[in-house]
Order: structure tokens, then sequence, then C-alpha cells
């Protein structure tokens, strides 16, 4: 039903032409009279059990159907204003003139959201602010774990309350909440206590994937990342994967690119080893499924965290993490494709 009630928005949506006809249609699906509205209402007329699923997926079709309409209302808007510049323009032929460029970080999110969604995920996004238990305890990483030393984090109100350290976080949510089989990204920035330098930044940006089904493999993991890298890099780049420890996976592979700086010769920005470390995957432990009370002999699933900013500054040759976030509006202008 989901499915039918997007499409059918997403048709509406290529038909409306002005912020006033959005309005009619916003009204038609989350109005006191909308479509969602007589859905929510037949719930009370549901078992319990039945009731708390249809719950769920109703609030994840809410949140897919306004974001449709927001970003609908982005681009009117965008649309109108330039409009009303043209017609308030002088006769002297006035166009008005560029002036800026989507940031390198959200031009490759955009994209690798776009190849993702052809492949049948869900694109989320969660708190920044978390909690222990999510960000770290349902990750198969309790208290006096010594995972725990390999992130360095910043504290709100320690014990509980921190900046997340990992997209992994929202794995945690989305396990609990949502019922399988689904599969989902979630771009997102993270907080470590870090040094600053080239490769490292206190604030960064993570891409988490998670997959839950009855059958899949590592071999479904690596077909994904292989994708993923020839869309973005092309046919030619070349990529290794090693096997690694993660506290929330079992087993753990780590996906390493050619540095894109110097070929595999060895330079400051892959520390001369001549391959940068581009993210952590791995079959989700069972102990983390266990967690979020799903059965382990029905289910299983992969994960995989990359890290973001090293595929923008790979895909746009920038050498030094710091420009990322630094103050220097002087970006490069990146020609992007139309699917960004």
């Amino acid at each position: 039903m989901d499915g039918h009630i997007i499409k059918e928005l997403e048709k509406k949506l290529n038909e409306v032409q002005s912020l006033q006809e959005l309005d009619e249609v916003r009204r038609a699906y989350l109005g006191s009279k909308g479509s969602l509205k007589l859905l929510s209402k037949q719930l009370g007329n549901l078992p319990i059990e039945e009731r708390k699923e249809q719950g769920k997926f109703l609030f994840s079709l809410h949140e897919q159907v306004e974001s449709l309409l927001n970003q609908k209302e982005q681009d009117l808007q965008g649309i109108e204003e330039e409009k009303k510049l043209r017609e308030d323009a002088e006769s002297i032929g006035f166009t008005p003139v560029k002036v800026g460029h989507l940031h390198p970080i959200t031009q490759v999110i955009r994209k690798m959201n776009g190849i993702f969604y052809q492949m049948g995920y869900s694109v989320m996004e969660g708190p920044e602010l978390e909690t222990d238990e999510y960000n770290f305890q349902r990750l198969n990483v309790p208290l006096n774990h010594s995972a725990r030393d390999m992130q360095d984090t910043i504290y709100i109100e320690e014990p509980n309350y921190l900046l997340r350290t990992q997209t992994s976080s929202i794995e945690s949510h989305i396990l609990q909440n949502f019922v399988p089989p689904f599969k989902a990204v979630i771009p997102g920035r993270v907080y470590r206590n870090e040094k600053v330098n080239k490769s490292n930044h206190f604030i960064f940006h993570q891409y988490q994937g998670v997959v839950v089904m009855e059958q899949t493999s590592l071999k479904d993991l690596f077909g994904t990342f292989t994708y993923l890298f020839r869309a973005l890099y092309g046919e030619d780049v070349k990529v290794r994967y090693r096997s690694k420890y993660y506290p929330e996976v079992e087993p753990g592979a780590g996906c390493d690119m050619e540095c894109f700086n110097c070929n595999g010769k060895g330079c400051p920005v892959c520390k001369y080893v001549g391959w940068i470390e581009m993210g952590g995957s791995g079959m989700i432990h069972p102990s983390v499924l266990q967690a979020a009370d799903l059965d382990t002999s029905k289910w299983m699933g992969f994960a995989f965290g990359l890290g973001l900013d090293r595929w923008v500054m790979s895909k746009y040759k920038i050498t030094d993490i710091r420009s990322l976030l630094g103050g220097n509006l002087a970006y490069k202008y990146y020609e992007h494709e139309n699917t960004i």
C-alpha cells in the first residue's frame, strides 16, 4: 500500500505548478480529512499486535509523504523567486548571476542517495544527540568494553548522553522500530574528540547502511560496494577488502580504494601506503539483532559505515579534510550530474 500511495503522490507532484496547488495536495494527504488521517483512524479497529505493526508502517509512510511535499515546496519556491527576479529586473537584458553551488559533501550525499534508491533502499536520518544505549550498548559494545577506546567520545552528560560517534546509532533505532525485511542508508554528521589535521577532524561525516533479510551474505555486501564504487569513480576503480574487527558485525571487513592522489605509489594523503580506507562493514552480529528482539534463526543482515568525507575528497581530489568544514567559501565549482 505504501508504494501505491508514494507513486500516486509522485505523479501528482509532477503535475503541480504552484504553491497553491501544492497546498491542496498537502491537505489531501496530511490534512484533518486527508488519506493518511483516515488510515490512522482505522488503526483502532485492528488487533493490538497488528495495530503496532501498522502504526510503525504509517509513521514511516507519513515521513516519506512529508519529505516529498517539502522537497516540492523548496523547488517551487526557487522557481517563484527566480521568476520574481526576472519580472523586477530592468529592461536591459538582466539575467540572474549564479553566485554559488551545493557543498561537495551535499553533492556526494545526493549522488549516493540516488544510487541506493535505485537499489531499493530507503534514505533515513536520526538524532545527533544520542544515548549510550543506542550509540554503544545495542551495537554489542557494553560498558567497560575495550572497543570504546577506539572512539574518543564527546559527552554532553557523562555517562548517558553524548554526541553520536557513528551513524551506526541510527541502525540501532531502525532495528528496533521497523519490521524486516528492509534496506536503509543514513548519511550524517558524527563527532569524536580527535586532533584536527589533514586527514582527521572532530566533526566528520559517515554514510551508514543496514540490510536485514531472511537470506543474505557477504557476497551481497561486496556486490553492493562494487556497484557503488564504479557508479561514483568509474569502471577502472581499484578496490580491496581486508578482514577487520568491528564489535557490531561478525565477520567484519574493511574496504580500501587506491589513493586518488598518488595512484598507489604512497603520499601524505594515504599515509604512504597507497590505499585509503573508505569504510567498514560486515554481517550484523547476532547480539545486535537480539538486542532489537529479532529472531536470529529467521533474520540476518549486513551493515556498513563509510567515511563520507573521504569519499568526497576522492571524488573531487581534495587533499585536506579541513577545507570541507573551514570558513573559506572560495570552493572550486564542481560540475555535478543531473542525478545529483
